[in-house]
Formats: structure tokens, C-alpha cells, sequence
């Protein structure tokens, strides 16, 4: 009986120094899908080009059972208050996430949230909440902020990009103290907590996902050191492993792993011509004034940091048509095309591929049924060929 065991230990432990060597694969979980949720007007670009979007409830409700049956895991809800990049409308991130949490089983649903607009005892009682609504579903973004005039327009100190990552490790360190401890006692610069509880706990208790973005070094460092997961906006894959290996040797440092998520606009349709027509189109009929009112907004941000690396730094207006920079990542033309662009990045160590789209329901679907499924095979393929090198 132990030779079996010994053979497969062995066999286990080869493919992974194989794969080492040959450079070929880093992550040997399954890649996981999360999509943009289109909580607001306008859609995922800056665009005048009619778009089959709608920022609703009835319409996000389709978009998240869609998703779930179509092998998502997650989806994002992006939050917002005032309006920019064209957005007029907003429907609020955690409160959706509570509705949508209603009609679907599986979905993991992810909340936005700016540290500074909310207390992170309410926002975690509130992530508690929702964790108990959707049996264990919740999972949080922190969203150290960039749009001045939502922090000014309510009457918030507005701080300097720094200092708004500090705020957001501390947030995210009340919230897990909350969540794990009896008694919550906190003195930091930002907040302050004496002997709070919070009942119940997160069904997930303090291993209820949080995730963070950020470009710079000192989003870089906070992930290292607080975060679970941490988003990258659209790159190029040599952007992407820069980033990924900066991470991990600061998350070493501090005695920690974390997983790696990125931002891709993906356009799939029957031939490459056709993808590559549609961003060309998207682009040429980008909204103008809502784009460079944009610009002007984030590259304040991008700049404002010591290395001049912050996101959207060294954005074009192109990028800036898609405000992740998602037209950056490559997920445009076939199915095959974008499947294999997202098995080259699950090589350099992605964990999760966040989309957005353009008619959101049909576009999400035929990811859904299309891509995915091929991610999936060619990630068996890999495996496969690994071991019998």
C-alpha cells in the first residue's frame, strides 16, 4: 500500500520542479473567473457606440445568474458616488451584492469600498451581513480611492496617495480583527475602536476574501502585508510578471502568499477581423470630454506617487477608453485566441481573470460557454505535458 502512495508523492513533487525549470507554469491551481459588474451607467468603456448594457437591477440580476451558470466564480461590484467617465447613475456595491446574493447560489460576490467614506466597524458588521445572507459568499475590494471630489464633495479629508494606502491597511486590519476577535481595542492614525464586538462572525470568519489594487509601491507593499488578493489593471504580460514578482518577493519578506488577479476587456466573436473591428470602433467613438475628464482625474493619482508608477500612469487615451486599461490585457479575437492569452497568463502566475464586455449579455455568455471551457482543457493539457517530459 505505501509504494502507490511513495510513486505518487514523487510523481507530484517532479512535476512541479519541472515545471520550475521550464519556466512554463508558476500556478498550479485552477484559474477562477470574475466579471465586471455594470452597477453603473454607461457601461465598462467611455463610449458613444451603442452598447446592449443596462446598469438596472432586473439586468445585473440576469448578468450574475448568467455568470453562475456559465462557470464564473466571482463578480466585482465596483463602487461609486459621483459621476465620472460618463457614469450619471450608480447603484451602491455592498447593497447590490445583498440583492444579488438573493437569486444566485454559487456566485462569490465581491463589494467595492473607499476606507474614508465608510467606518470600518459599520462596512464590517455590513460584510458579515451579507456573508450570512449568501452562505458564506462575501469577499470585499478596497478601493483606496482616486476621485478627490467624492471624498471633498461629502465633506472628507482629502489625503495624499500614500497616506490613502495607509488608511486602507488600516481598515483592512479593524476589519479582520472583528472578525476574529471577541473584543476589538484599535489605536491607529486613521481610526480608532475601544473594546467593540461584532456578532455574529462572517460564516467565513476571517478567511472572507479581500482583495486590493494598486500600482504603486505602496500598494504594492500594503498587499504584501494585509491583502489576499491583489487586482492588477489591463497590462502586457511582460508588465503583468514584473508586477507579480515584485509582490511576491515583498510578500516573502513578510511571510505571506497571495493570489493575483487581472483586469481584461474581452471581445470575442467568430473571427479576429471581427474582434479587432469592434475595439476599433469602441475606440473611434469614444466619448471626448468624459475620457480626458477622466485623464485629468487619474493621472493626478498616477503621478502623485514617488516612483510615478501609480495606476494610469502611463495610460494613452485608447487605454483610458476602457478605465482599467482592459483593452491592454489582449483578450480580443477567437475563443482559441483568448484562451490561450489567458493560459499565458496563468504561466506567469495569475490566479483570477476579472472581464468586462461589451453587450453585456450576450458578450457575457459567450465567454461563459466558449472561453472558459477551453481555459479549462488547455489547463489539463499543461499538467499533462509537464508530466510526461
Amino acid at each position: 500500500m505505501n509504494a502507490p502512495c511513495h510513486q505518487l508523492n514523487f510523481t507530484i513533487v517532479r512535476v512541479v520542479r519541472l515545471l520550475d525549470e521550464k519556466g512554463t507554469l508558476t500556478n498550479m491551481g485552477n484559474l477562477q473567473f470574475a466579471y465586471w459588474v455594470p452597477n453603473v451607467s454607461g457601461g465598462l468603456v467611455v463610449s458613444k457606440l451603442p452598447q446592449r448594457t443596462d446598469w438596472g437591477f432586473e439586468a445585473n440580476k440576469r448578468y450574475a445568474q448568467i455568470a453562475e451558470e456559465n462557470g464564473y466564480d466571482y463578480a466585482l461590484l465596483q463602487t461609486r458616488f459621483f459621476a465620472s467617465y460618463g457614469a450619471e447613475n450608480q447603484l451602491e456595491a455592498i447593497t447590490l451584492a445583498s440583492a444579488l446574493a438573493s437569486v444566485t447560489k454559487k456566485l462569490k460576490l465581491i463589494s467595492a469600498v473607499h476606507p474614508g467614506l465608510w467606518h470600518p466597524g459599520v462596512y464590517a458588521k455590513m460584510l458579515a451581513t451579507l456573508d450570512h445572507i449568501s452562505d458564506g459568499r462575501a469577499a470585499v475590494n478596497i478601493v483606496s480611492g482616486w476621485f478627490k471630489q467624492e471624498f471633498i464633495g461629502y465633506g472628507e479629508h482629502w489625503l495624499e496617495h500614500d497616506e490613502r494606502y495607509r488608511r486602507s491597511e488600516e481598515f483592512i486590519e479593524v476589519l479582520r480583527s472583528l472578525w476574529t476577535k471577541e473584543t476589538t481595542t484599535y489605536k491607529g492614525d486613521f481610526y480608532r475602536i475601544n473594546e467593540a464586538p461584532l456578532k455574529p462572525k462572517p460564516v467565513q470568519g476571517p478567511n472572507l476574501p479581500i482583495f486590493q489594487g494598486g500600482n504603486s509601491t505602496a500598494a504594492k507593499q500594503m498587499a504584501a502585508r494585509v491583502s489576499d488578493y491583489y487586482f492588477m489593471n489591463g497590462n502586457t504580460l511582460e508588465g503583468f510578471k514584473k508586477q507579480i514578482d515584485e509582490v511576491k518577493q515583498l510578500a516573502d519578506l513578510e511571510g505571506r502568499t497571495l493570489k493575483f488577479a487581472v483586469n481584461g476587456f474581452a471581445i470575442v466573436r467568430d473571427t479576429e477581423e471581427e474582434a479587432v473591428q469592434l475595439l476599433r470602433e469602441i475606440v473611434s467613438h469614444a466619448d471626448i470630454e468624459a475620457v480626458k475628464g477622466f485623464n485629468d482625474a487619474v493621472k493626478q493619482a498616477g503621478k502623485s506617487t514617488q516612483n510615478n508608477e501609480g495606476m494610469w500612469a502611463n495610460s494613452t487615451f485608447a487605454d483610458l477608453v476602457q478605465y482599467n486599461d482592459g483593452f491592454k490585457t489582449g483578450l480580443i479575437g477567437t475563443a482559441e485566441q483568448v484562451a490561450d492569452r489567458i493560459i499565458e497568463l496563468k504561466k506567469i502566475g495569475v490566479d483570477l481573470v476579472l472581464t468586462g464586455h461589451f453587450h453585456y449579455e450576450e458578450d457575457l455568455k459567450r465567454f461563459g460557454e466558449e472561453v472558459i471551457p477551453l481555459v479549462k482543457e488547455k489547463e489539463k493539457a499543461l499538467i499533462k505535458e509537464a508530466i510526461t517530459v
